[in-house]
């Protein structure tokens, strides 16, 4: 058990030492499984790395990942923010509360977190600007809405979780559609809540496209809401009422996206290699860690952390809900140092186990545990949705406006976290109703 309670104080140091988080994994292994298996090392490395990379689940990840891709160079991200403009635009803070509703649209048809945050903030970052909003929460705006590809089905991070806690894809992923749009509500509540109470800054939008006819503006809905809106009732519908697996799902919406793209117009063999590239270059980047993870996890179970996990609570005493709470800070705490890859692949199999053992709900304690992940995908310093807003973000935005603009979305995010706490139906009714039919 002493070689297993090093393994976490070495990882965190080669990940701050700069050392891809793979790699990092990797080596800690290794060292650690000298220990435990001797000169038999490499013949149990080998079969964590076979049977993670034989996971069938796991392999609906690329068909995500390229349904956002494809989805990301097919214009229909600028077409559905226009298209929020439209009806939201003269609410208050009318374009911030566009920004947060076309990212719960373009994270529901793309389930990816890095490429729904980077699409519309290139679109609301300059249009919210030239509005006159604060930069704070345009940056606050912007990486919320980026984050609800965590949260809203179908989402990369809950097919994972789903295959390493042997849980059904499709009632995990019915389990956070509430919680999801709980969020959502508070994400809009606040912003709009905030206009009406803040100074009066000239937020309205008098662009000509507000003074089109109701039927123009039912026409341009149509033409983009809808086709969006069937392909995620496609992707999700198949898989809630059990007709697909999630890899046949995912690829029905990588179908979709395409299918999307050339209605557009813009499909060309340059888009078409161009997404092909991004997704074997992240779900390279994603399987790998899987492996690396898995090799992480099945060491740390030899060298006896699992007793040693075990010993903690039991002498602690702190029961079922302490349990909770200390598993879902772990979650928490590991998301300043690690991506959510490997926060999964840790704490997932790990907190399994004792999660069973407990007697609790596995879908409503996997939602809680997203939720944290996307909770900490936003708190600095070492948010995860600041870096990919730095990446596109104008020279006048600086760190702290991003940090300070993140605060009250963090603050609503631990409120929505309560809530499916306090009423676990939140996440357990929906999977009970629908799934499977």
């Amino acid at each position: 058990m002493f070689v297993a309670g090093l393994m976490f104080p070495g990882l965190f140091a080669l990940v701050l030492a700069g050392i891809p988080i793979a790699f990092s994994l990797a080596i800690v292994s290794f060292a650690a499984g000298l220990v435990a298996f001797g000169p038999h090392i490499f013949n149990q490395l080998y079969g964590s790395l076979y049977s993670a990379s034989t996971n069938f689940i796991l392999s609906a990840i690329p068909m995500f990942i390229l349904m956002g891709a494809i989805l990301e160079r097919s214009g229909i991200a600028e077409r559905l923010f226009k298209t929020m403009q439209l009806w939201m635009g003269r609410l208050p803070n009318g374009l911030a509360v566009a920004t947060i509703a076309m990212g719960a649209v373009f994270a529901a048809a793309a389930g990816v977190v890095g490429a729904v945050e980077v699409m519309i903030g290139m679109m609301a970052i300059p249009a919210m600007q030239r509005y006159r909003y604060d930069n704070s929460l345009i940056a606050g705006t912007v990486c919320a809405g980026g984050s609800l590809g965590t949260m809203i089905p179908p989402s990369v991070i809950a097919v994972m979780y789903a295959s390493l806690a042997q849980l059904s894809v499709g009632e995990l992923l019915a389990g956070m559609v509430f919680p999801g749009l709980i969020m959502i509500g508070l994400f809009i509540g606040y912003l709009i809540v905030r206009g009406v109470l803040s100074k009066p800054v000239d937020h309205g939008i008098v662009d000509e496209e507000q003074a089109l006819p109701l039927a123009e503006k039912l026409k341009i809905t149509a033409g983009t809401l809808l086709p969006v809106i069937a392909l995620i009732v496609a992707v999700l519908g198949s898989l809630l009422a059990g007709i697909a697996s999630p890899t046949e799902a995912a690829s029905v919406g990588a179908v979709g996206a395409l299918i999307l793209c050339i209605a557009y117009g813009r499909f060309s063999f340059k888009v078409l290699r161009e997404s092909l590239e991004i997704t074997v270059r992240i779900s390279a980047m994603i399987l790998l860690i899987v492996a690396a993870g898995t090799m992480f996890m099945g060491v740390f179970a030899a060298n006896g952390g699992g007793q040693l996990i075990r010993n903690f609570i039991e002498s602690a005493g702190i029961g079922t809900v302490g349990m909770i709470v200390f598993f879902l800070v772990v979650v928490f705490v590991l998301g300043f140092v690690l991506d959510w890859t490997a926060n999964v692949l840790i704490c997932v199999p790990l907190f399994t186990p004792f999660v069973k053992a407990a007697g609790i709900d596995p879908v409503w304690f996997a939602t809680m545990v997203i939720i944290v992940i996307q909770t900490g995908y936003l708190t600095p310093p070492m948010a995860s949705s600041i870096f990919y807003l730095k990446s596109i973000a104008p020279p006048d935005m600086t760190y702290a406006q991003m940090c300070r603009g993140v605060v009250p979305f963090i603050i609503l995010q631990i409120i929505t976290l309560a809530l499916v706490a306090l009423f676990p139906e939140t996440a357990t009714w929906l999977p009970s109703k629908i799934v499977g039919f």
